[in-house]
């Protein structure tokens, strides 16, 4: 359950600029950044994190790149629409030391992001049913090659010309949330194998436009039992291990589900983004507790994403 954007305006003059400005570096970059900055953390030792979505103070990311995290999550789109960061603005956040991820969904699609008006005119039928937790938001055929073509592949160019580190993947839980009526007579069985292979897809294709590019589903650790999916990801990004939005304990079977397929992927030398959502102190300290615990990189944050948290001390 990521915290989503509504009420965004369309910049349709920078997403342009963005998008030839993306074109270029990527053809002038080749295939790979180059070695990362000076006190760059291995991703295997990662303890800090932050994760913010929307509120970058004037559209700009100095306060992430002041903030004292190792590692951090931003969406690919400054205004999670069509205005995207630009490689020169990543390059300032890791030049402090930083690796920078960008989110995106793999799974569904907001209805203000910017492929989805002509993806609901043109390809309607790859829109599935609105997730009910976010108003606006559609699950989506994934394994549909036009997915791939129309969506997927632009998303992961954008990420690469702008030099980001690494994908973050939200909602591979579709294969999970999908009605099954839009499932084309696949069980839920065969829709997690399908969400498997389009992430081992998305690896392969990153990974060989610029080795080392980091890949990080977030949630549904369990498609670990897919033949090829724990050898495509580089680490695992798990919502709500401990505390559910807000400050209320995961004591459910699921949340002990989780944390069992997750600390087989830490295990297996994947290395664990987690992030649970509390504001009250003694649930934010304990938290914090539980990551040391499990050799996790944490954070405790709102459920709106909208600000950065301090790091766990």
């Amino acid at each position: 359950m990521t915290a989503r954007r509504r009420g965004i305006l369309l910049v349709a003059l920078a997403a342009v600029v963005a998008l030839v400005a993306g074109a270029v570096l990527l053809a002038r970059t080749g295939r790979d950044r180059g070695p990362a900055a000076a006190g760059t953390v291995p991703p295997g030792r990662i303890s800090s994190w932050a994760y913010q979505l929307q509120g970058y103070a004037g559209g700009r990311l100095d306060q992430v790149a002041a903030g004292p995290y190792q590692l951090a999550v931003i969406d690919l789109a400054r205004d999670a629409h069509a205005d995207y960061f630009r490689a020169e603005e990543i390059r300032a956040v890791q030049r402090t030391g930083k690796r920078v991820l960008a989110y995106f969904e793999i799974g569904s699609i907001e209805d203000f992001r910017p492929e989805y008006p002509a993806l609901r005119r043109d390809a309607g039928d790859l829109i599935a049913n609105e997730w009910r937790d976010w108003p606006g938001e559609y699950f989506v055929r994934y394994w549909d090659e036009r997915w791939w073509d129309r969506v997927l592949r632009a998303r992961l160019d954008q990420a690469l010309a702008a030099g980001f580190d690494g994908a973050y993947l939200d909602t591979p839980l579709a294969y999970e949330q999908l009605d099954p009526g839009y499932a084309e007579g696949r069980d839920r069985t065969a829709l997690g194998a399908a969400m498997a292979a389009l992430i081992a897809r998305i690896s392969a294709y990153a990974k060989a436009r610029r080795p080392g590019f980091l890949v990080v589903p977030q949630n549904s650790p369990e498609l670990r039992r897919f033949a090829g999916y724990t050898a495509a990801i580089d680490g695992i990004a798990m919502e709500e291990l401990f505390f559910l939005a807000t400050d209320g304990p995961c004591t459910q079977d699921w949340c002990a589900e989780n944390l069992a397929d997750t600390r087989a992927l830490r295990d297996a030398g994947k290395f664990v983004l987690s992030v649970d959502y509390a504001t009250r102190p003694a649930d934010i300290r304990s938290a914090c507790r539980h990551y040391r615990t499990e050799r996790f990189a944490g954070t405790v944050t709102v459920l709106a994403l909208d600000r950065l948290t301090p790091p766990c001390t």
